[in-house]
């Protein structure tokens, strides 16, 4: 029987890359959207995979919606949290509810997703957590205080989470990804992609969304059970730790 694996943000950008590269792998996927329901529309119509809509950052919808999604599909044995949000600005000029925002869908829907999950990953002794980071949680980044300490704390959820799960079979991983090749980025000037981005990344281009997919789909995989606990940095050589 395939399994089921659960993207949230996964109807457009990265989370769309990687539900499509673990549909092509056999499992059956499920994404998660939080507003856009055209694109979602047009995502589902593309590929064939269910789409959801609820906001992370909620922890009674993502019960109910994880509810729903087992209801149609099956268990949830791969989880892939993916949905993210910036709300950037300089730290003295931030609003606490800027902070919140980020903190909510960036940080705490990690507990609220992987909350839902957690306790039927252990009945079945298996499950697989990858939760997606970013290059800014690892070095920080200008005016982005509330998207920093979000991301950075992934990182520490997932180390301390890997604990908790390997002797019931769970890994808990994540991946950091640099400068990606998705419509955020499509909306920077040619010249300060060109003069400020691009010189920062050693292999002297943007990734590109399926090189992250990919490396989820493996972190996914029984081949992968051995590795617990790990930050992936996937980011062109840009930072390395």
């Amino acid at each position: 029987m395939s399994r089921v694996a659960l993207v949230t943000g996964g109807s457009r950008g990265i989370g769309a890359a990687i539900a499509k590269a673990l549909a092509a792998e056999g499992y059956i996927v499920a994404a998660t959207y939080a507003g856009n329901d055209e694109k979602a529309a047009a995502f589902t119509a593309e590929t064939g995979i269910k789409t959801y809509k609820w906001d992370v950052g909620n922890y009674e919808a993502c019960q109910a919606g994880i509810a729903q999604v087992v209801a149609d599909l099956g268990p949830v044995e791969v989880l892939v949290n993916n949905a993210g949000i910036t709300r950037d600005a300089p730290f003295h000029k931030m609003t606490p509810q800027q902070w919140q925002e980020v903190i909510d869908t960036n940080l705490t829907g990690l507990f609220n997703m992987t909350h839902n999950v957690w306790g039927g990953m252990r009945e079945r002794k298996f499950g697989r957590v990858v939760s997606i980071s970013s290059i800014n949680g690892q070095k920080g980044q200008f005016a982005q205080t509330n998207y920093a300490a979000a991301k950075a704390g992934d990182i520490g959820f997932s180390k301390s989470l890997a604990q908790e799960g390997a002797r019931a079979g769970i890994t808990v991983n994540v991946i950091c990804p640099g400068y990606i090749n998705t419509e955020m980025m499509s909306t920077i000037p040619e010249k300060v992609m060109n003069d400020v981005i691009l010189p920062q990344i050693p292999v002297g281009r943007l990734g590109e969304p399926e090189e992250i997919a990919r490396a989820v789909v493996f972190l996914a995989s029984d081949e992968a059970a051995f590795i617990t606990g790990s930050t992936i940095s996937a980011n062109g050589g840009q930072y390395m730790i």
